[in-house]
């Protein structure tokens, strides 16, 4: 049986198909990987941070996925190991290729407890991902996705530590 598509149908089909072409969703993505020593026989872990900006239907977010795994084979104490750990996720705009980054939006995740009841965590879901709210997409600027994760040993005595994150490559045009 051979089918043919109605004026209405062929219609319609070209309707979507130019829809879908008219807003294109581009993203940029880039890794960082840190690891963390803990005082006593808790497990050295190796952290893994995706940075991403993605232009969906006219809208630009950025996020940041936070994948971690333990380094040694097996773990002899699995007490707490952070006392905070919060990742700020932050979308960013700059007029031209060599200008400074501004902050358009940014939000913290805390994820002290999520690190702290797994020790190992290699799944891409919302539990381990914190999104920047979106904002209108402007083609002349470029934009990025950066993050900053703070976090505080349990234990060690020595304050919050920073970890910088390579940002996303610039999205344009």
């Amino acid at each position: 049986m051979r089918r043919t598509l109605t004026g209405t149908g062929l219609g319609a089909a070209v309707l979507a198909a130019a829809a879908l072409l008219a807003t294109p969703a581009s993203a940029a993505s880039s890794g960082s990987d840190f690891s963390v020593t803990f005082p006593g026989d808790k497990p050295a872990t190796a952290y893994h941070v995706e940075n991403t900006a993605s232009v969906v239907n006219g809208r630009i977010t950025a996020k940041s996925v936070v994948s971690w795994e333990i380094l040694e084979d097996q773990v002899i104490d699995n007490s707490k190991r952070f006392s905070s750990f919060k990742i700020t996720a932050r979308l960013e705009s700059r007029p031209g290729k060599d200008n400074p980054d501004v902050v358009e939006t940014s939000r913290t995740c805390d994820l002290t407890q999520l690190v702290n009841d797994h020790y190992t965590w290699l799944l891409n879901d919302p539990a381990n991902t914190c999104t920047a709210p979106s904002t209108t997409y402007d083609g002349e600027v470029f934009w990025s996705s950066d993050s900053t994760i703070v976090y505080d040993i349990e234990g060690d005595g020595k304050g919050p530590v920073t970890q910088e994150l390579l940002g996303s490559p610039l999205v344009h045009g």
